[in-house]
């Protein structure tokens, strides 16, 4: 254990260097693509069992599963029915204890995705509130309120969802009238929790211990930036900015002050039983607020663990705009003794092979090398990361599915193609040369929930695990490499000189990385061979769209 000043306050931090989360690399594994045990075509807790070997043999030290609660699926598990149960769809209670058995034996961490802001509206509170009278305790536990116009036939706000369409739905009455309105700021399915009522409070506490007391690892938490409105639910300037940016941008129903004190209170649970048996809970939190700065508030001592840090997934491929948002994030996350919490893909964004190359039905071959040169970047980065399933197989966005087969609900609620989701959610692609390709263990005929494309049999696992020189082998690489460099969680980061379009750095334990976003070779940053690359690298030379990781005693800080 040693000791680090906080960046903002200067009070005296101490940091435990051996804490597993520090420096983990996580597997987010979306449950209902990951592999189908049953022939349905949906996957399920049984194929994320028959897969984990996989992901042993890869390397993580843990896994995120997506939502796996009962749920009517309008948001596919994130509009939640019963946050202590399984839904039949993926299994059952028995079948979850099962894959902590399993997870446990192959000394994998198992994260579970809460989801506090909103739940279904066919959850049992929900429904209570609909058949409840106004200003009943019911109500209370949402945000329920008359509106405005003549006969409150105009919502209580100007307020937009973020998945598009107003904020607010009128519900009917008991007595059969048009009646109040309820606050959704995703979709109508998904109704926003008030935590102003201490009984939403009380009621997550038990959450957390009920999947605590079955031996998971930690949480991952949905919207962790949200929970909290302004209690007058004024007008919004600009009510459109959540739907128009796909992003928490209202203030007045995101980032609120009063959400530390949950995370203060939730972190002291996952202490707790820290304390009691010695092994670590991990808080990592969804948050996406404008800068930093703001994001750094979030991981305080005695706050989340972690929090993603998505401006590296969003900057564009471009030296520059990487060094920036790298720079930020260890001046003023890790300053607050915390890790930085890398990622550049999840199952709501574009893949960076399509994101980097370009937009197409296949990743162009400039975009998987692009892609390759920043997970190498992102590997050698101090602090923790977290992979998206099929990442580690160079999948590309399947940008070409027909609106018949969509289920995103942007698409639903806007008719636009502009920002859904499924693209980046298609079944894994495991085996064969058409599909389903290995995912479901039904008949060759059975069909995945969404369509896979003829080119997924190029991605198969089976292929890139006999391919040395496919995505797979490079992750497989960089986190066994990761895993004999002592100071990846708490090392020190400085930049080295470099050409134009060319990003390099050490760290304090020799590890120099260095990526060339241009497209012509330069002169590499250290003589000789490299640890390990992105692409075809001789001594000397750092290829375009190339990364590399060298490690160089004389270049130590």
């Amino acid at each position: 254990m040693h000791n680090r000043r906080h960046a903002q306050t200067g009070q005296r931090v101490t940091l435990n260097t051996h804490r597993w989360w520090r420096d983990a690399v996580i597997y987010q594994v979306y449950v209902r693509s990951f592999l189908d045990s049953t022939g349905d075509g949906i996957g399920d807790l049984a194929g994320v069992r028959a897969g984990m070997p996989y992901l042993k043999k890869l390397g993580v030290d843990g896994i995120w599963l997506s939502p796996f609660y009962p749920s009517p699926q309008h948001d596919h598990g994130y509009d939640v029915a019963d946050y202590c149960d399984v839904d039949p769809l993926f299994g059952d209670l028995a079948e979850f204890d099962l894959l902590m058995t399993d997870a446990r034996r192959l000394g994998i961490k198992v994260l579970l995705d809460i989801v506090p802001n909103h739940c279904s509206s066919e959850h049992p509170w929900f429904r209570a509130a609909l058949a409840a009278e106004p200003g009943s305790a019911a109500r209370a536990r949402f945000h329920f309120a008359d509106g405005r116009g003549p006969a409150g036939a105009e919502p209580p706000n100007n307020w937009h969802a973020m998945f598009g369409g107003p904020a607010w739905s009128r519900v009917t009455e008991a007595d059969g009238r048009p009646g109040q309105w309820y606050l959704h700021m995703f979709t109508s399915e998904q109704p926003d929790l008030n935590w102003r009522n201490p009984e939403v409070g009380a009621h997550f506490d038990e959450v957390l211990r009920f999947w605590l007391d079955r031996g998971v690892d930690g949480f991952r938490i949905d919207v962790a930036a949200g929970l909290f409105k302004h209690p007058d639910l004024p007008d919004s300037p600009d009510p459109e900015a959540d739907a128009r940016t796909r992003d928490s941008v209202n203030p007045l129903a995101w980032n609120r002050p009063e959400v530390h004190d949950v995370w203060r209170h939730w972190r002291s649970v996952c202490e707790e039983y820290t304390e009691r048996d010695g092994r670590d809970r991990l808080l990592v939190g969804e948050v996406s607020v404008p800068t930093a700065r703001e994001h750094a508030q979030y991981v305080r001592p005695d706050e989340l663990h972690q929090a993603f840090f998505f401006d590296l997934l969003s900057a564009p491929w471009d030296a520059d705009a990487f060094r920036k948002v790298i720079s930020e994030a260890m001046q003023d996350i890790a300053g607050t003794g915390s890790t930085v919490t890398w990622v550049l893909n999840n199952h709501d964004q574009v893949r960076t092979v399509t994101r980097y190359g370009e937009l197409g039905t296949e990743g162009s071959g400039l975009g998987a090398a692009r892609a390759r040169a920043a997970a190498l970047l992102m590997l050698a980065l101090p602090g923790a990361a977290y992979i998206y399933q099929g990442e580690e197989l160079g999948l590309p966005e399947v940008v070409d599915l027909p609106d018949d087969v969509l289920t995103d609900p942007i698409f639903r609620r806007t008719g636009s193609r502009a920002r859904i989701r499924d693209g980046c959610r298609v079944p894994l692609p495991w085996s064969g040369h058409a599909s389903p390709f290995g995912f479901t263990s039904g008949a060759e005929s059975a069909k995945p929930w969404l369509p896979q494309p003829a080119y997924f049999a190029e991605y198969a696992t089976d292929r890139a695990l006999a391919d040395t020189r496919s995505f797979w082998h490079l992750y497989r690489d960089g986190l066994q490499l990761r895993g004999q460099l002592p100071q990846l969680g708490e090392g020190a980061l400085r930049w080295l000189e470099a050409p134009p379009g060319v990003l390099a750095f050490v760290r304090g334990d020799g590890l120099v990385c260095a990526v060339n976003f241009g497209t012509a070779p330069t002169p590499a940053p250290v003589s000789g061979t490299p640890l390990l690359s992105s692409g075809p690298c001789p001594a000397g030379v750092l290829p375009g769209s190339t990364a590399a990781w060298w490690i160089s005693d004389s270049t130590n800080p």
